[in-house]
């Protein structure tokens, strides 16, 4: 007997936001069996920043990205400094 894929729930409150000319993609998402919420953000050049904490709520995880967004501005997401490449990546 296999064991099934748990199901992905995304949130009705993923949206594409525009700050500072850029735009950006905040997904909100969590296992169907799960309570908390996942938070990620793809800047305009597709790079991911994934949160690591979990949110009780898919308002809170918007409401955290948009605040991160807006007070470090949308520079600050596409620094190379603060990605760190997957294991195997060649950095530049």
């Amino acid at each position: 007997m296999e064991d099934e894929e748990p199901s992905l729930v995304t949130s009705g409150k993923s949206q594409s936001v525009v700050i500072d000319g850029f735009r950006f993609d905040i997904e909100i998402y969590r296992l169907e069996a799960d309570d908390f919420w996942a938070l990620e953000v793809v800047d305009y050049e597709g790079t991911s920043h994934v949160w690591d904490d979990q949110f009780k709520s898919d308002k809170e995880a918007r409401n955290a990205a948009l605040e991160a967004i807006e007070s470090e501005g949308a520079i600050a997401f596409m620094r190379s400094d603060n990605v760190v490449p997957f294991p195997g990546t060649p950095s530049e």
